[in-house]
């Protein structure tokens, strides 16, 4: 459902004749004939967004040779998610998912922006869609129609100019342009942050807030941050062997260690981030009203042509796949008075989650014609079970990574990926077997047949485009 139904449309409308009928339509929308409550009685919302950190790549997941003690000590106070999954395994389709709440393939924005091109591909793919529609509703619109000050700093990757994030429903915006070449500057995501504890200081006290950072860290190219590259060359110096293992995944190599120092810097950015932003949010006396809530777009880059800069072991593959190593991600949330201290989670979630989740939180009516793939995690904040659901993938693309286009579904314990250039399916216990190492499809002929059948009747209601062969 796109905008229209709201009474929400795009117009083109300046300055604060716009900002008030906005928040009008918001008030009939979202509240009835009724104020919002007051921010008091309402929590404020940080969400930070690394950009293709790992599953692996937190002490708190296991990670012996990055160091994240500010982000271990946010999992210890909140709840730690064991089987986050992103609806995308490469960026632009999972931020549309995250501001959406709805699978990529109903957005268009099935690849990231602008795609990739496959020299000599055996399939036909098409181009994806290179903005995020300002006919859908996003999280930004839904949290500001509600009453809260939108604030977005960082990494968009879902349109440029007329398709930004102050084009989507926020309110106070810190882009790239202003915060520098993330792609050879390695203190942005300093910037990022000192950026983010300015608005703190200086936000609108009479409204609760929604911040969205959304950092360049770990992505490529790897920067070496003179703060930390000393001791992470120490440490990787010392490790037993001095060569990188590697194994070989279909086309491509993925790299089963952890040791390259820059992505250990990279990785002590983003925890140097959370310890200045909590210790702002408890010096102003907000960390008792606050949400946090830390995550990634997708899995760690692991599998290339040569290895990728991180290792996702035990998961199989990283980034650009729809082996776990793609798709499955660290997750955080802490959320006073609802998440008891050092909980974990095993429930699988979704990026699409996000969106019912916070207006849930924020006490605002869900509206399941918005985010029509996600669910809100409240409940299960509280303790209380969910009940299980398929979860679908959709990259009908090829990639980088040496991915080819395909599709995958998780049921229950079972996971089924299909690989299209190929024409084969494989089907893995993922509770058993979370690296994905044993194809049981032969030995569970009816199960992989259900699942099969289920993607395949998925792919058709959602309108999945499959490529044919060139």
């Amino acid at each position: 459902m796109g905008k229209s139904g709201l009474g929400l449309q795009k117009l083109h409308i300046s300055g604060s004749l716009c900002s008030m009928i906005r928040w009008f339509l918001g008030l009939v929308v979202l509240g009835g004939c009724c104020l919002p409550a007051k921010s008091a009685d309402r929590p404020n919302v940080l969400f930070i967004l690394a950009d293709d950190l790992g599953w692996m790549d937190l002490g708190c997941y296991g990670s012996t040779f990055y160091e994240s003690p500010g982000i271990d000590l946010l999992a210890r106070q909140g709840m730690r998610f064991t089987q986050a999954y992103t609806a995308g395994s490469v960026c632009s389709p999972t931020r549309a998912s995250i501001m959406t709440g709805r699978y990529p393939v109903r957005t268009g924005i099935t690849d990231y922006i602008p795609g990739f091109k496959a020299p000599g591909a055996k399939l036909k793919t098409r181009p994806t869609r290179q903005e995020l529609a300002l006919e859908e509703v996003t999280i930004g619109e839904g949290m500001r129609e509600g009453g809260y000050q939108t604030y977005y700093a960082g990494k968009w990757h879902l349109g440029n100019a007329g398709y930004l994030p102050q084009d989507q429903g926020f309110e106070v915006v810190v882009d790239d342009v202003s915060l520098g070449n993330a792609a050879k500057d390695p203190i942005v995501g300093d910037r990022l942050t000192d950026a983010a504890l300015k608005f703190l200081e200086q936000r609108d006290t009479t409204r609760p807030f929604f911040m969205v950072l959304a950092y360049h860290e770990p992505h490529l190219p790897i920067l070496e941050h003179p703060r930390h590259i000393a001791h992470f060359r120490e440490k990787a110096a010392s490790l037993s062997s001095s060569e990188t293992a590697v194994m070989p995944e279909r086309k491509g190599l993925t790299r089963l260690q952890q040791d390259l120092p820059g992505y250990g810097c990279e990785v002590a950015v983003l925890n140097e981030a959370v310890v200045r932003l909590t210790e702002k949010l408890e010096s102003l006396g907000l960390d008792g009203d606050t949400v946090v809530v830390f995550t990634s777009d997708n899995g760690g880059l692991s599998t290339k042509d040569k290895p990728g800069p991180t290792s996702n072991i035990p998961l199989r593959a990283g980034k650009g796949w729809l082996y776990e190593g793609g798709i499955r991600v660290p997750l955080i949330i802490r959320a006073p008075g609802l998440t008891n201290p050092g909980t974990v989670s095993d429930v699988p979630v979704m990026s699409t989650d996000y969106f019912p989740t916070f207006l849930e939180m924020a006490g605002l009516p869900l509206h399941p014609e918005w985010h029509q793939d996600g669910r809100s995690l409240v409940p299960l904040l509280k303790g209380r079970i969910l009940a299980s659901r398929d979860l679908f993938w959709h990259y009908p693309h090829y990639h980088g990574s040496t991915w080819t286009p395909g599709s995958a579904m998780r049921r229950d314990r079972w996971k089924l990926v299909e690989f299209f250039e190929e024409g084969v399916s494989e089907l893995y216990d993922v509770d058993a077997d979370p690296g994905e190492r044993r194809n049981v499809i032969q030995e569970e002929p009816v199960k992989a047949a259900e699942l099969r059948g289920a993607l395949e009747k998925w792919r058709q209601e959602i309108g999945a485009f499959i490529p044919p062969r060139s």
